[in-house]
């Protein structure tokens, strides 16, 4: 080809090239094919309602618990003291019961109420008869008021006529214990009314994560010669790790600001045998009009509830089946 029918050519090129339509910009509230602010429409009012009821507020209780302020006297009453609160409960001896309390309420309830909900769980996931009746049954507590609940567990533990009294009576314990009227029986009382509430729905939870585990796990432990015990130690227990994760964690916060039991069961008593750190918010805040102490007391709680939050995830990172 000549330098003349290369320059030809190429300029034939270029007017075929000119004559072809220039391709549109996309606008610019197009980002791959969709307009990029739909997806923020959407979200807009779960961040209002997060930004309104849970920022807003926790930013205000952190700085009210460094102020003295007794509502009363409104806005212009604030008076700051800065940590003088704190130093405060550091010597508060009802403050430390009370966390002692909130201690026993919350350690000894959690675990009870997963390990029931889990042996619960695990046999309702059995072939059986009125299966889904049954799985009613005990999911039922969760969804009852906690009047109603409160009511039934008032009169079961009745000291004097109560049916859990009668019992034991009956098969020969002479001193039953008194339940709510003791400061001994009070609060283990409770305890084990929150384990009736919650291990129906742990047990709901516990079933969903089983039937989401890999039968072939199973039937390569019963090739490997593995028990009944030797399956649920190393593939049903490690494969409910995560879920018993989110159910410690969430049951332990649940019951480190349990406050509407208390409440209709005890008041915080007898004495202040059932006064927990919520309720004992309750009686500063309410009761003395000491609303930057009773601050000071909730966030101390939430410092704790969320030291103990997240040593339970890291002590569960590396044990389950998908970890």
């Amino acid at each position: 080809m000549t330098v003349t029918e290369a320059v030809t050519t190429q300029a034939g090129r270029a007017s075929r090239s000119a004559r072809l339509p220039t391709p549109r910009r996309k606008p610019r509230a197009l980002v791959n094919g969709y307009r990029w602010w739909i997806p923020w429409l959407f979200l807009t009012p779960t961040i209002v309602a997060v930004a309104v009821f849970l920022i807003v507020p926790l930013f205000a209780g952190l700085f009210i618990a460094f102020t003295d302020w007794n509502v009363v006297s409104g806005i212009e009453g604030i008076r700051w003291v800065g940590a003088a609160n704190f130093q405060e409960l550091i010597g508060d001896p009802k403050f430390w019961s009370s966390l002692g309390r909130t201690l026993f309420y919350a350690g000894v309830g959690t675990p009870l109420t997963v390990a029931v909900g889990v042996a619960l769980g695990i046999a309702l996931n059995r072939p059986m008869p009125a299966r889904g009746l049954l799985r009613a049954i005990f999911f039922l507590p969760s969804l009852v008021n906690t009047v109603a609940a409160g009511t039934v567990w008032l009169l079961l533990l009745h000291p004097t006529s109560g049916l859990v009294n009668d019992t034991l009576r009956a098969i020969g314990l002479s001193e039953p214990p008194k339940w709510f009227v003791s400061q001994e029986w009070a609060l283990p009382a409770i305890v084990l009314m929150s384990v009736w509430i919650g291990a129906g729905y742990v047990a709901v939870l516990v079933i969903a994560a089983l039937q989401d585990m890999p039968e072939e796990l199973y039937e390569a432990a019963t090739l490997d010669g593995a028990g009944a015990l030797r399956k649920f130690t190393t593939v049903t227990l490690p494969g409910l790790v995560p879920m018993l994760t989110f159910l410690l964690i969430t049951s332990f916060i649940g019951r480190s600001q349990s406050f509407g039991l208390i409440q209709f069961m005890t008041s915080g008593g007898p004495g202040e045998s059932t006064t927990v750190l919520s309720y004992y918010m309750y009686e500063v805040g309410f009761h003395s009009y000491r609303f930057g102490y009773a601050a000071a007391i909730g966030v101390m709680s939430m410092l704790g509830v969320l030291v103990m939050s997240v040593a339970l995830f890291r002590l569960q990172r590396g044990r389950g089946l998908y970890t």
